[in-house]
């Protein structure tokens, strides 16, 4: 993953959008084109698994790994006993040390897809092993007293929280950029670590940082943010109506993942291709275009889906992926579906049940199916249908009207999938 020599990763990471903010640019860049920086990013494990939203950070840690850098994953396991204020307007429900340390566990195997933890080339380290050894008195006196309360409530994680009469930040959050201007500054000691970036929302506490590390130990460190990431509708990345987008399988399957892409809005999928894909330049412009022409294939969106799936759980899913999408709308064979698959594909079709033995003899009418299940307004508007090759049974066109569904239709020794023109289905149970 490391080529030869360092390079400096601005200029990608500023083609690609990702470069928000940064202290003093251009000694960074004449660092990072000198030797190999160590950067960090840090994730606090409030739950057993990583979303979308965590991308971005994913993604620029890789981004700085391939430059020839070394990255280190913080986990908060620290820190994520205070909880950040940053982007809520309320107190977050503290976690208990055994349940950070569990989520830990569980997002491990997830990091080591974007990061190679491998003989040193990068790290994953939990500040807990050194925040909770940390005396109060020895705390406040070495890194206190070297920030006004003027500074933190000037942040703007922290003035958000005094905008309305009920808001308000305890004295548990507040103190959370002073732990976070700790951690770089341990980072530094133990580690060498020169730079720390994150969102935009963590510039106050990424800047704390920066200047605690020059007053106590004279050297120059260096913070740099990404813009946040949000939907089309302003809200943060992978808040949906039905739940967070989890980069755990378990939690949200590689098919809804990539079905999630796909319906990236055409005002936005330009911004994320840059973000969350390894997809080269002119590629990348190709879909730009593509977008701007004909955005009614939604070109560029089935290219983002597939690629951050291929990144997030490997190119086996993201193939499995693509090939049920297809199936979808049409252009796939239904065969290519196991049944857990199917049930993610068709979960949210019109559905109806029929007894097996409706099946027995010489089976049912299609019409009769298509009509009662309510496919089809009637028999007769399923005939004309049938003469219009619309009508389709387990992706197979239609083309007789007396064509009847037998036990040898069952898919999965249980389904027959019915649909109309491209788009409109009924999966039919027969129990």
């Amino acid at each position: 993953m490391d080529p030869a020599a360092p390079v400096d990763v601005l200029p990608e990471l500023e083609w690609r959008g990702l470069l928000y903010q940064v202290t003093d640019r251009d000694a960074l860049a004449t660092l990072l084109a000198a030797e190999p920086v160590t950067v960090y990013a840090g994730f606090d494990p409030t739950q057993p698994s990583l979303q979308v939203g965590n991308l971005m950070q994913l993604c620029t840690l890789r981004r700085f790994q391939e430059a020839g850098h070394r990255p280190i994953v913080l986990a908060g396991g620290g820190t994520g006993m205070i909880g950040d204020p940053g982007g809520k307007t309320a107190e977050r429900a503290l976690l208990t040390g055994e349940q950070l340390e569990a989520n830990l566990r569980a997002v491990r195997g997830q990091l080591e897809r974007f990061v190679d933890l491998s003989g040193g080339r990068g790290l994953l380290v939990d500040n807990r092993e050194w925040l909770g050894d940390l005396r109060v008195l020895d705390f406040l006196r070495d890194v206190g007293k070297h920030f006004t309360v003027n500074q933190m409530v000037a942040k703007e994680s922290v003035k958000t929280r005094f905008e309305g009469r009920d808001q308000g930040i305890s004295y548990t959050e507040f103190s959370y950029m002073l732990l976070q201007a700790y951690d770089f500054l341990h980072l530094r000691d133990t580690y060498g670590c020169r730079l720390q970036f994150g969102g935009s929302d963590q510039w106050g506490n990424i800047t704390m940082g920066v200047e605690l590390i020059r007053k106590l130990r004279d050297v120059q460190a260096f913070g740099l943010t990404s813009p946040l990431v949000l939907s089309a509708d302003g809200t943060k990345l992978g808040k949906t109506e039905t739940g967070t987008v989890w980069l755990d399988p378990e939690r949200t399957s590689p098919y809804q993942l990539y079905q999630f892409f796909v319906r990236t809005d055409d005002a936005m999928v330009t911004s994320y291709l840059r973000y969350f894909t390894w997809l080269d330049h002119a590629r990348i412009r190709e879909l730009d275009q593509a977008t701007t022409d004909h955005p009614e294939r939604r070109e560029a969106q089935q290219a983002l889906a597939k690629e951050v799936t291929a990144l997030v759980h490997g190119d086996s899913d993201a193939g499995a992926a693509v090939r049920a999408a297809r199936v979808l709308f049409g252009d796939g064979e239904l065969a290519e579906l196991d049944e857990h698959l199917f049930r993610e594909v068709f979960g949210d079709a019109p559905s109806a049940t029929r007894p097996r033995a409706d099946l027995d003899g010489s089976g049912l009418p299609v019409v009769e199916l298509a009509a009662h299940g309510g496919l089809e307004p009637s028999r007769s508007a399923a005939r004309r249908d049938i003469k219009a090759g619309a009508l389709h049974v387990n992706g197979t066109p239609v083309t007789d009207d007396d064509r009847r569904v037998t036990r040898a239709d069952l898919f999965h020794d249980r389904w027959v999938v019915l649909r109309r023109g491209k788009h409109n289905y009924l999966v039919v149970e027969f129990d």
